[in-house]
Parts: structure tokens; sequence; C-alpha cells
């Protein structure tokens, strides 16, 4: 018997964790071994004979993590000593700790957010243990196919982004609102893009996002655009001498189409004056399969500065600069692929709570960030957003997040009664969106 009072567990017969563990997961682990396998020639060419035997031993311990997910076995400790990995058999002994009866921790008797993350981090560690290939990006195949099957979109807003920088100086303040709001619904709606949730399968964008929004407007559940854009202006117009110095941070979520929707973003909250700097925080390692790394986020800028299109390629050379300049800067922190949820930062990871706090305004992108947030507990729809985050208010925050995974937060009285009435999967599917804001100085 589980003491895990309101976590998604993956012990329900047909939940979302369950199937997710049951079907995705495993189909996923597929995939990444049959990857290492077609890279084999790639091994031997870079590495002799030792490259071929890391990819065999590699596939092995994947091929024995993929039959213990399925069989229900116990979850192990990590043992390739690497940075993180006291951290994750510290998290396991808290997990022991919650069990009745003394057992052990297993893949369906589990949280379903730390099953999942623990299921990424073992995939590391095959890799980990069998060097020469311990770098190799198991998923970098998906995430630059998922970048090359979103050219036309990704040529639009690049187009839109250089059109609108032409004619920033001129804008009023609510023509510079109205532009906002598009590129943060853009960057809204590119979270759709989410290799994990289609287990590698394409899920690329085809069409121009900015044309779409106006359709998309009425499956954003809750809207907080306004108190965000309340805090980036503080009661002042962006432009001339009134500009802002402040900083803005982005924890991104998936690499491809929705990377460069985010890179837009920020392009635009400094061009207009918004922000003076803006920080990226990206995972460490490969995660959740589209996840951005820090190679993803050069790969993708350097790419877009050599597109053969002039407004892709002169929004590439402007983040260059912004990188050079300290416009721009980019980091990762082991936290991120903990199995942590957020309110623990500050004790867990105390440096990256106190860089957060010197943000004025920090988005989280995408699914997994939220339900870390809110600690992908089974909460009532109408709970408030501050009560979930259960104490994690470094700085000013904003989720924009697809919905993939059964937790939302901060809907009206009957809001979601009435969505499961007509569409059981509405928490699952990626139709539907918030813009979710919490600050340190709002009323709770």
């Amino acid at each position: 018997m589980l003491r895990y009072p309101f976590c998604f567990s993956c012990l329900y017969f047909r939940s979302f964790a369950y199937l997710t563990v049951k079907d995705r997961l495993p189909t996923i682990l597929t995939k990444v071994i049959d990857t290492i396998h077609r890279n084999k020639d790639k091994f031997f060419e870079e590495h002799g004979e030792e490259g071929v035997q890391a990819e065999k031993r590699a596939i092995s311990l994947l091929s024995k993590l993929r039959n213990e997910l399925q069989t229900d076995k116990p979850v192990l400790a990590l043992t390739d000593n690497v940075v993180d990995t006291d951290m994750w058999n510290q998290y396991l002994q808290r997990q022991q700790a919650l069990m009745d009866d003394n057992e052990p921790p297993s893949w369906f008797k589990s949280p379903w957010l730390y099953v999942e993350c623990y299921m990424y981090r073992k995939i590391q560690e095959s890799l980990h243990l069998n060097p020469p290939i311990c770098d190799f990006d198991v998923f970098k195949e998906a995430k630059t196919k998922s970048f090359f099957e979103s050219q036309q979109p990704i040529m639009a807003i690049c187009t839109y982004l250089q059109e609108l920088n032409k004619n920033m100086d001129d804008l009023s303040e609510t023509q510079l609102l109205e532009h906002f709001l598009k590129l943060l619904q853009v960057s809204l709606w590119g979270n759709k893009c989410d290799l994990s949730i289609s287990a590698g399968q394409d899920n690329s964008q085809k069409a121009s996002p900015v044309d779409s929004l106006e359709d998309l407007k009425p499956f954003i559940l809750v809207d907080d655009s306004n108190l965000v854009w309340s805090v980036l202006t503080n009661g002042k117009i962006p432009g001339g001498s009134s500009k802002l110095q402040g900083r803005v941070d982005i924890v991104l979520d998936n690499a491809g189409f929705e990377l460069v929707t985010d890179l837009i973003f920020a392009d635009f909250l400094v061009s207009s004056g918004l922000a003076s700097k803006v920080c990226f925080h990206g995972k460490s390692m490969p995660w959740f399969v589209s996840d951005t790394t820090k190679e993803d986020f050069h790969w993708t800028i350097r790419q877009t500065l050599a597109a053969n299109h002039k407004w892709m390629s002169k929004s590439g050379a402007q983040w260059q600069c912004y990188l050079k300049d300290g416009t721009w800067s980019y980091y990762d922190h082991p936290f991120w692929t903990l199995p942590h949820e957020f309110c623990d930062m500050a004790a867990d990871a105390p440096d990256l709570y106190a860089t957060l706090q010197k943000s004025d305004l920090v988005f989280f992108k995408g699914d997994l960030n939220y339900r870390k947030l809110t600690s992908d507990r089974d909460w009532g729809h109408t709970e408030p957003f501050e009560k979930a985050l259960r104490g994690f208010q470094p700085a000013s925050l904003c989720s924009l997040r697809t919905l993939k995974a059964n937790v939302q937060v901060g809907l009206q009285p009957g809001q979601g009664e009435n969505l499961t009435a007509q569409e059981p999967t509405w928490m699952t599917s990626g139709k539907y969106a918030v813009v979710q804001f919490s600050s340190p100085h709002r009323e709770q």
C-alpha cells in the first residue's frame, strides 16, 4: 500500500499515468535501442572495435531496463557515479521511506513523475557506463528532423519578427501590446510539438503559427497575459528613455520549432525594450526525447543563421550577437533533470533558486515544468495556482503550457467538469493551453 497523497501514481489501471508507463515508455526505449544499433557503423568509424562493444553493452542495459519496466521490477539505484548520481539515489531512499511494509519502489507502484524521469536518467546511465559513446545523444535525430520539417512556419515567424523590428520605434503602446500577445501565444502553442508525447513520432509544425492564433484563442483555459504585460511594463511605456532594464528568464522545454518560437519571443522582448537581458535554462543531458540541451540551443541558432532565407538568417545573426554581447545567456543545471518538485528547489538546489530570484519574470515552458511546479498532484481544478506551487516563488512566474498530463489548477468553478463532459481527454490531448501567472506580490 502506498502513502503518496495526491500524487499521480502509475498504479491505477486505465489512468494516463499507467498507460504512459505501460505503453509509451517501452515504445520510447525501443526507439532508443534501435537508434543506438543503427549508429553502430558510426561508432566503429569513430572508435573502432571499442565503439562497437560499447554499443552492444549499452543495448544490453537498455533491453534489461525495458524488461524491468514491463514486469514491474523494483527501481534500482544508479551506478554511473556522475554529478547527480548521489542526489538520484537519495531520492530513491525518500521513495522507499514512503512505502508500507518495506516494499521497494517499483515501476507501477511509484509516482508517475518519478519513474518517467528515472527512465530517461537510466538511458543516460547506459551511455555513461559505456565510453567512448557516453556523449551520444539518442534523441538528436528526432530533434533535427523536427526542426527541418518545420521550416515553413519558422520562416514565417522570422519574417514576422524582422518586419516588426523595422518599425519597432514607431509602435504605440497599444500596438506593442498587440504584438506582445501574438508572440506570447506563438511561444505558447509552439509547446504542442512534444516528441515525448508522440513517442518520437512526427510532431512538427506545418502551418504559419501567426495565422492560426485567433482560431486557437478559445482553447486557452486560463489567460493571464495582461498580468504578464503589467510585470514587464511596470506601468511604463516601453521604448525611448523610459525603457525598463529588467531580466527575463525562460525555462525551456522542447527543441525544434518550439525553441525557435521561444527565441523569437525573447528577441521581441529585448528589441522592444520590455527586457534588457534574457537568460535561457535548458537540460544538462538529453531528456524527454525533445527537450532542449546546450548543444540543441546553439545548433538551432547556427542553423537559423545558415538558412537560405533572408529573414531566418538575419534572425540567427542577431541571436548570435545577443549571445556574444551578453544580452542573452544560456545555463543548465542538474536540478532540471532530477525528479524533484520545484518546491524542493530552495532546499535541494539553493544556487539555482538564488539565480531565479535575480529575475524580474520567469517563464516556465511546457508540461513537465508545469507538473513539477504543481508537484504533479491530483489537485482540484479550482485550486489556486499559488497554492499548488507550495511555496515555490523565487520571482514572478508564468507557465506557458499546452495540456498533456492529468493536472490543471486555477480554473473557474464548473470549467473542468464541463470540459470533462464534452471531451474526456481534454487534459492530455494538447488541444488546450494556459498562460498562468503568479507573483510574490499578488494577493493569495
